[in-house]
C-alpha cells in the first residue's frame, strides 16, 4: 500500500485559484495513474482528473476540463491538481487516489485502490 497525503485546499473567493498536491509515502508512485476526486456535502464521490504513469497522458472530467491541470513530479513523489477559474460548485473535498497496477492504460474509478483522506475547497460565491 501507498500513504497518501492531500493539502492545498482552503477558501477562496470564485475565479481564484488553487494548488492542490498529494504526496505519498511508503511506494514510490513513478509506475502508477493518478487520480484526483471530489465529494460535495449529500452528494456522490465524482472522478475529476487523472495522470498515468509517465505524465503523458491526462484525462478530465468535463466540467472541469480547461480549468483544471494535473501534473506529478516522481522526484518528489507528489502529484498535483492546479485548480483556475474555481466556481462555487467546485466545493468539496478533493481525493487524491492511487491505481496501484502498474502501468495499466485507461484506469477506472474501481481501479484506484489507495486513498488520501481528502482535503477541503470551499469556493465562496
Amino acid at each position: 500500500q501507498v500513504h497518501l497525503v492531500e493539502s492545498g485546499g482552503g477558501l477562496v473567493q470564485a475565479g481564484g485559484s488553487l494548488r492542490l498536491s498529494c504526496e505519498a509515502s511508503g511506494r514510490t508512485l513513478s509506475r502508477y495513474t493518478m487520480g484526483w476526486f471530489r465529494q460535495a456535502p449529500g452528494k456522490e464521490r465524482e472522478f475529476v482528473a487523472r495522470i498515468n504513469w509517465s505524465g503523458q497522458f491526462t484525462y478530465y472530467e468535463d466540467y472541469v476540463k480547461g480549468r483544471f491541470t494535473i501534473s506529478r513530479d516522481d522526484a518528489k513523489n507528489t502529484v498535483y491538481l492546479q485548480m483556475n477559474s474555481l466556481k462555487p460548485e467546485d466545493t468539496a473535498v478533493y481525493y487524491c487516489a492511487a491505481d496501484l497496477a502498474p502501468f495499466r492504460i485507461g484506469s477506472r474509478e474501481a481501479d484506484f485502490g489507495s486513498w488520501g483522506k481528502g482535503t477541503q475547497v470551499t469556493v465562496a460565491s
